[in-house]
């Protein structure tokens, strides 16, 4: 598999998973109650699997190959990019800190959790289209297969070392498990 596919691939386990939580963000509007485990799961895997791991390849390995290539930083896609990895993580603080005030029954917390996550799925849809649809066919036509294997294989030690063996699978086993539960 090249590097970018793997990215590609793990974008589709991020929209599922922003699928799963506006669903539940609409369920917790309607005043329907949900396992707040659920939540603290949803937290955890955008927290983890979208930032930790994916934004970790992005931001340690390719942003800077791609800078190595020619495309700047400043001004430019990656720029953009970066900026948004920003603003998503403060919104996933949000989203825990809402998480966390709905376990304890807070009245403020529903309201609070879905516009937390209403903010964040507009945020990661928009900057999954921009990275598929501009920043990954950038990377295509500039990596030789010499230097997509390499980042390849610096993608396959971050996972490991970052997250853990079969933490991926536990994710996507997640993603299975909230789907059937929440989606159907």
């Amino acid at each position: 598999m090249k590097a970018i596919d793997e990215l590609r691939k793990e974008h589709e386990g991020i929209l599922l998973m922003l699928h799963i939580l506006e669903a539940v963000s609409q369920k917790i509007q309607q005043g329907d109650r949900i396992d707040p485990d659920n939540l603290d799961k949803m937290v955890e895997f955008l927290s983890v699997f979208a930032d930790k791991c994916h934004h970790g390849k992005e931001e340690d390995f390719l942003f800077p190959a791609l800078e190595a290539s020619g495309i700047p930083r400043k001004g430019g896609p990656i720029g953009v990019m970066l900026e948004e990895h920003k603003m998503g993580r403060s919104l996933i603080a949000k989203l825990k800190e809402s998480a966390s005030l709905y376990r304890s029954g807070d009245e403020k917390s529903p309201g609070n959790f879905a516009s937390a996550a209403s903010e964040y799925i507009e945020l990661l849809r928009q900057h999954i289209n921009k990275e598929n649809n501009i920043l990954f066919p950038m990377a295509d036509n500039v990596f030789s297969a010499k230097s997509d294997k390499e980042l390849f294989n610096s993608f396959e030690r971050l996972e490991h070392d970052r997250i853990g063996p079969g933490k991926h699978e536990e994710f996507h086993a997640l993603l299975k498990q909230l789907s059937e539960k929440y989606l159907n």
